[in-house]
């Protein structure tokens, strides 16, 4: 098999339980006027047209900010915001209606072309849209009247569902209309966000220009929690930050505490970000979980397949014992591990002697993609209480090659002789393994 024929079977084998994981699942896009008005525009949307043939229910809201911006100032026309939102006269809203028109006949263009150069060239895809949002005005606010500005009233779920069934692209503009006829102007991300939470949908998705969350050395925020996100919104507020990253952080927060499982913010700017978001393990974005991305729980023997495949290279390399099938098996009570996404990411087993009050560390794993973290502490902690828990006072740990985590760690040398006796006989000579013992008990 030719090296690039081998790396295409390794990357679709390590995309397909993604492929297969987000079948059915509803995904709420927001994007921006500015990339469907760029170069990207096409690649963008052959994506969407890629997830839909996947059978994922796409629901997409574009934005229209700089189109209709330029038709404003070619009528010379004031572009004028307040606190976010955009004050909408007359004359804005006219143009926006003739920006929004204009850009759902590009969408509907460019999805109907199917995925270029490739075997889905041709391939028949629907693109519903019509007036599923009903939007009520911002009025005045702080002396300000945002006149046809709105905001996000009521969706239409059951109409949105019904289109998505029938395998629909739904496209929601940020046109939303009231009852007695108005028209209102509103932000796409917070229509987007509506969506999304009345839907119930699977996962929200903002595709922005550039990183939108970095940390405070200018790197990517790879990964929140609900929890970590909200302190980091309530951290952020009147501090000098990218607007565009805490608005949407705060719409990631409210959407995951509404409901909605996975928040991701993504660069526009990447071609196939998309695809990289959704059918990678990591993704190359910022995601925010309503649920733990990540945890750390009792294995069960569905687990043993995943234990193997991490524990394997290590014990090819002589720094584990080997460990079978049946045995992992048999003994699955004593092993805790860490998930992330699906995958076995770390394990550890506990192996109590209460005859001699201590217990034995065994199997203590972490993939070599994922050492930092903290990972490695979290896991010890764990194994430490359920320790104390079954009134055992001292860890031992038998290693041939981590000698200096565990010291650092508060293990310290041990001899052989200084394990319980039942240890002492299984202790293999031809290994030379180092003793290191750790006093857990409340005193210590």
């Amino acid at each position: 098999m030719a090296h690039d024929d081998g790396a295409y079977v390794a990357w679709f084998r390590r995309s397909a339980p993604y492929i297969n994981a987000h079948r059915g699942r509803t995904v709420v896009v927001s994007v921006g006027g500015e990339a469907l008005g760029g170069d990207q525009a096409p690649a963008l949307l052959h994506d969407v047209a890629l997830l839909n043939s996947l059978g994922v229910r796409v629901v997409l809201v574009p934005g229209a900010r700089p189109q209709v911006e330029r038709r404003l100032r070619e009528r010379g026309g004031d572009v004028r915001y307040e606190g976010g939102y955009r004050i909408t006269d007359a004359l804005a809203l006219e143009c926006l209606k003739e920006a929004v028109g204009a850009l759902r006949v590009e969408i509907e263009a460019l999805l109907s072309m199917g995925v270029a150069n490739s075997p889905m060239a041709g391939f028949r895809l629907r693109v519903a849209s019509g007036n599923f949002v009903t939007a009520k005005p911002l009025g005045v606010r702080d002396g300000v009247d945002y006149q046809h500005t709105g905001e996000v009233r009521r969706v239409d779920v059951a109409g949105i569902q019904e289109r998505l069934a029938d395998g629909n692209v739904v496209l929601v503009s940020p046109l939303g209309y009231s009852p007695t006829g108005e028209v209102f102007n509103m932000v796409a991300e917070d229509v987007a966000l509506g969506v999304a939470t009345a839907l119930g949908a699977d996962k929200l998705i903002y595709l922005t220009e550039g990183n939108a969350l970095l940390d405070e050395r200018g790197e990517l925020i790879r990964e929140l929690d609900l929890h970590e996100a909200s302190q980091r919104l309530q951290a952020l507020h009147g501090q000098p930050h990218g607007e565009t990253g805490l608005r949407l952080l705060d719409a990631a927060v409210r959407a995951c505490r509404h409901g909605v499982r996975r928040v991701h913010l993504v660069d526009d700017g990447r071609d196939g970000g998309l695809l990289l978001e959704l059918f990678t393990r990591d993704g190359i974005g910022t995601l925010v979980a309503g649920n733990p991305f990540e945890s750390l729980r009792a294995a069960t023997v569905d687990d043993v397949g995943g234990i193997l495949e991490l524990i394997e290279p290590l014990e090819r390399d002589g720094v584990l014992v080997r460990r079978s099938r049946e045995e992992l098996e048999t003994r699955i009570d004593d092993y805790v591990v860490v998930e992330r996404d699906g995958m076995v990411i770390a394990t550890a087993a506990l192996s109590p002697h209460h005859s001699a009050g201590m217990a034995e560390l065994e199997c203590f794993v972490i993939h070599p993609e994922y050492r930092g973290g903290q990972r490695g502490d979290m896991l010890l902690r764990h194994v430490e209480r359920e320790a104390r828990a079954h009134g055992l006072e001292r860890l031992f740990v038998l290693t041939t090659r981590t000698a200096h985590w565990f010291r650092e760690r508060g293990f310290e040398p041990a001899r052989l002789e200084d394990l319980p006796m039942e240890r002492q006989a299984l202790y293999n000579l031809q290994r030379r393994s180092q003793v290191f013992i750790k006093p857990i008990g409340r005193g210590a």
